[in-house]
């Protein structure tokens, strides 16, 4: 009899499943149920193109319709499931409908960190996490003039160069003393630091918000003990893995549902993919990523092992921003006590930093320089050891490197 995989999460990872699991010959029947009204879609574009309005929503979804016919995937829109009953093997939805499996795929990815301090629920507050995000906020840029961005990581300075474009005054209140500290080196916050003030956003750093003020919307956000004007605000301070009814289920899970190489749960028939994992990365560090390259490379190593093909997750990480002119790639995964080295001048808006670890390159961070990133993805997937002072030197093409 042919086996039944109901995929939960409509996103990134659910639909990579789909497509790698029928390319891979699996024959039995496949279930996606997400919680939002859409098929799967990108989110990346919508802290940029999408909100800017140079993209239009029909081009934000990953697959056409068709895609999911041709596939024999049934879908399941607009419908949370609610739990999970490991002993029936059956997932439950919120709309009480119950789906029986044979393997289970958890891709619930993240949802945003809410701010919890007097004022929070005012109208004006906007999160970015969905399309309707962005469809709420939108409209809200063409009639602001002051926005607040609360966090200086990716989304809020993505927001606030769109922002800008729009030319609405922005204030970013950061809590930490540097833009996206969680996420870059110093040299590179530095860097986009510089940028976002010269396009004209104001920056307060060591700057934790207090309180929202206003009567009947937002008026202002008090933060530092001071009171900054905004007739609007985005809120950008993180997100939180999607993982509750793991955990009710039973599954081991901290900071996310806890995989092994193969995308396993602690459960044999259940597998989890994307955002909200934990997993071992190739060094053997635990991590939890929020990344579309390990939503999309995770999926692809759930549906191999469904399919009865088990291949271990080992690839190398990346990501990227756009902010202005300025395309930031990263590749592998930092950490504090790493040497550094800088290739290029920053002050040219095109340089690399690269993070060296036990004499190999562990990371690269590139700005507006495709072939260091590039190389320098394949130098981390590789092991290489580079003497610092070749990396240094622009004089040597990045193609001859090693």
């Amino acid at each position: 009899m042919l086996e039944r995989i109901v995929i939960v999460g409509a996103g990134q990872a659910g639909c990579q499943a789909v497509a790698t699991l029928r390319a891979e010959g699996f024959e039995g029947s496949i279930v996606m149920v997400g919680d939002e009204p859409f098929a799967p879609y990108q989110r990346p574009p919508l802290s940029k193109t999408y909100l800017m309005g140079t993209m239009e929503r029909d081009r934000l979804f990953l697959k056409p319709d068709a895609f999911y016919a041709d596939a024999r995937c049934e879908t399941i829109f607009d419908v949370p499931v609610v739990s999970i009953n490991r002993g029936a093997r059956q997932v439950i939805c919120a709309d009480g409908r119950v789906l029986s499996y044979d393997k289970l795929l958890l891709a619930t990815g993240t949802r945003v960190r809410k701010i919890k301090v007097p004022g929070a629920d005012l109208p004006g507050i906007h999160y970015l996490r969905s399309i309707a995000d962005v469809d709420a906020l939108r409209p809200a840029f063409q009639s602001a003039k002051t926005l607040a961005v609360v966090g200086g990581g990716y989304i809020g300075l993505e927001v606030a160069a769109v922002a800008r474009k729009y030319d609405l005054k922005v204030v970013v209140l950061e809590a930490l003393d540097r833009v996206m500290a969680r996420a870059v080196s110093k040299p590179v916050s530095a860097f986009y630091e510089q940028a976002h003030r010269e396009a004209g956003v104001e920056i307060h750093f060591n700057t934790a918000v207090e309180a929202f003020e206003g009567e009947a919307r937002l008026t202002g956000v008090r933060a530092g003990g001071k009171v900054f004007a905004a007739d609007i605000a985005l809120v950008g301070i993180g997100v939180v893995p999607n993982c509750e009814i793991a955990i009710e289920a039973g599954l081991d899970c901290s900071d996310g549902i806890r995989v092994d190489r193969n995308c396993v749960t602690s459960d044999p028939v259940i597998f989890a993919a994307g955002d909200c994992t934990r997993h071992h990365d190739r060094h053997g560090d635990l991590v939890r990523l929020e990344s579309v390259q390990n939503a999309i490379d995770q999926a692809k190593h759930a549906a191999l092992a469904m399919a009865g093909k088990p291949k271990d997750y080992a690839e190398v990480p990346w990501f990227w921003s756009d902010q202005y002119d300025l395309k930031l790639q990263i590749a592998g995964l930092a950490k504090p006590d790493d040497a550094i080295v800088l290739r290029g001048d920053p002050a040219s808006r095109k340089f690399a930093v690269f993070h060296i670890r036990a004499g190999k390159v562990a990371a690269v961070e590139a700005v507006n320089a495709a072939p260091e990133y590039l190389v320098g993805r394949k130098l981390i997937a590789d092991g290489a050891s580079v003497p610092p002072e070749r990396l240094a030197d622009t004089a040597i093409p990045m193609k001859t490197i090693v």
